[in-house]
């Protein structure tokens, strides 16, 4: 296949350089083809859908930001006498990775400004993969055929992790000092080998002088390396599977109703690149972050008062400060359980029921088909109310990293503080399950009426023979296709213990789990009308609509008058007072 130019058509210089080298590529690659199919594949619309993209972008910015300031980071924990325009620290032997660091913040030209906006890009990226793997977790959009995207976007969230502390430990002053000895203590926790584990991460005694060179090569080319693999394989699947869409008119599990790729998604993609850019550089240069300066270089003995992590590390903090004075000695051992179960198990059993919550689902419910079609949050009662459990769960958690400074800023107690939030840690994220479940219901009851009887227009008319009754209107094709699309799912039956011959059923332990956990799931469900429920119900809103249509024509007759009270005119009848007398001296 090869490009050309329409005959009697007139090219300019560029179209004809543009199909010369479009033909020359395409008489080696084939390429037209290939191309021509995938630039015009649909995508759907969404504003949810632009999280990802702000994950994505956000990364290309740490990539770049990256990249300049590897050119005058210097990952050594050799000490230096500082001499540059920091004067607080002038003369002052600090390590080659922090005198680095001020020189890049004080003396490289834009140097401060590529600083702050590599941070908050980070900052922003592990934000947006977050918030991007809740909408995918609250529409259902991990079911099949997406499980390994979801396992994709574990894996992402794993990485953005650690590729914030790698870099946050590097600039190696007091505060990421004092994150480093956290580390080192958690690793010394862990049974067995936590002592051995240590000396092999920090290359002998803490702090050592390995672990800064060991965490760059970390942050530079490992962790970016196996991210970019997996977004890589990420988009190559949501290429490949089709994208998922919300309800909505004509849109089906069949299809995908949206805008192609060329010319108008990429524009769309493209603009909001550069909105996301300026934004992160409009940031950088308003918002101070991370100023180690103030901090001054880390050293063992000391730890800086307030310390706190970034936001996505803050949980884990909060785990360790809720977490009470436990200790036990086992064949002469000692275990920290206050180290080992906040840092250590709890995040170890999160990720993992994060990892395999679709496959946990699937096998519960029994649904072993397609979904391309979202779920409306409400429609699946049970799945978001264990989301915003999760929610609420790390909220606390968070809210615990900081206990020093909410005690210090309201003038209470921090011992009080961790109490509620230990109390809190234990009743709140179940109740926030419960009232999740029971409002997602109340919505669906609400959505059912709307089906039956339309929507309530708050307006109460009498009839001839006297009754009242509300007016309701019908729903639009829209709102029709989105309230309409709910899913009913059946609770798998119960198993029987014995079959009719009496021989015991081997696997009746599981399968009445699996009941248990579907019935959990589904029993609790407000049924979608059938199809003639909806269309006699809409038809009765359109009955009262042409009731009230007569009223909307005496109304729309009506002319008001801004004077004397508003009182509403008809057209003829007196304006103002002096009129209306006039008008009644005329008829005595």
């Amino acid at each position: 296949m090869s490009t050309t130019i329409p005959s009697g058509a007139a090219a300019h210089p560029v179209e004809k350089a543009g199909a010369g080298a479009a033909t020359f590529v395409d008489q080696r690659l084939g390429s037209n083809k290939f191309l021509s199919k995938n630039l015009s594949k649909v995508f759907p619309e969404h504003w949810s859908f632009m999280l990802g993209e702000i994950a994505l972008y956000s990364f290309i910015v740490v990539l770049l930001t990256g990249t300049y300031l590897t050119l005058f980071y210097k990952p050594s924990m050799a000490e230096v006498l500082y001499e540059g325009s920091y004067v607080p620290l002038q003369g002052v032997y600090l390590s080659e990775a922090y005198a680095s660091t001020l020189n890049i913040s004080f003396d490289i030209r834009g140097g401060l400004l590529i600083r702050q906006m590599h941070h908050w890009s980070a900052l922003i990226f592990v934000a947006a993969v977050a918030v991007h793997m809740f909408r995918v977790f609250f529409t259902g959009a991990f079911r099949k055929p997406r499980e390994f995207n979801w396992l994709v976007g574990v894996g992402l969230v794993t990485l953005a992790l650690a590729a914030g502390f790698t870099g946050y430990s590097l600039p190696d002053d007091l505060l990421s000092g004092t994150g480093l000895q956290i580390i080192r203590g958690i690793l010394q926790a862990i049974p067995l080998v936590g002592t051995w584990l240590a000396f092999f991460v920090f290359g002998g005694e803490y702090p050592g002088t390995e672990i800064i060179s060991r965490l760059y090569s970390a942050h530079i080319l490992l962790v970016p390396g196996l991210i970019l693999a997996l977004v890589t394989v990420h988009l190559i699947m949501v290429w490949t599977q089709k994208h998922t869409q919300f309800p909505g008119p004509g849109r089906t599990n069949n299809n995908v109703v949206g805008y192609p790729l060329l010319p108008i998604y990429m524009a769309k993609a493209g603009g909001f690149f550069f909105i996301v850019f300026g934004i992160i550089a409009l940031l950088s240069g308003l918002v101070n972050i991370n100023p180690v300066w103030i901090f001054g270089p880390y050293t063992p003995d000391q730890v800086t008062a307030g310390t706190q992590p970034d936001w996505y590390i803050g949980w884990l903090d909060g785990a360790l400060r809720l977490m009470p004075n436990w200790e036990s000695v086992i064949a002469g051992y000692t275990i920290s359980w206050n180290i080992l179960i906040p840092a250590v198990i709890i995040p170890g059993i999160l990720f993992t029921l994060l990892a395999a919550y679709p496959f946990l689902e699937a096998w519960a419910t029994g649904d072993k088909r397609e979904h391309h079609l979202l779920d409306r949050p409400r429609n699946a009662p049970v799945r978001t109310g264990i989301g915003v459990m999760a929610i609420v769960f790390y909220g606390i958690l968070w809210l615990a990293g900081g206990n020093d400074l909410v005690a210090t800023a309201f003038n209470l107690s921090i011992n009080a503080i961790s109490r509620t939030l230990q109390i809190s840690l234990i009743v709140l994220p179940p109740l926030a399950f419960l009232i999740t479940k029971r409002t997602c219901l109340s919505l669906q009851r609400r959505d059912r009426e709307k089906l039956l009887h339309g929507y309530e227009s708050g307006r109460v008319l009498r009839l001839p023979h006297g009754e009242f009754i509300e007016a309701h209107q019908p729903l639009n094709e829209k709102e029709l296709a989105v309230i309409g699309s709910k899913p009913d799912y059946p609770v798998l039956p119960a198993p029987d213990k014995a079959d009719i011959d009496g021989v015991r059923n081997p696997r009746y332990r599981v399968e009445m789990l699996r009941h248990k956990l579907s019935s959990f799931f589904y029993r609790d469900n407000v049924a979608r009308p059938t199809a003639a429920e909806i269309e006699a119900g809409q038809h009765h809103a359109e009955e009262l609509a042409a009731v009230e249509a007569p009223l909307h024509e005496y109304e729309d007759a009506d002319v008001i008058y801004n004077a004397h009270g508003g009182v509403l005119h008809h057209p003829g009848m007196p304006v103002t007072n002096a009129e209306q007398a006039a008008e009644e001296e005329s008829r005595t």
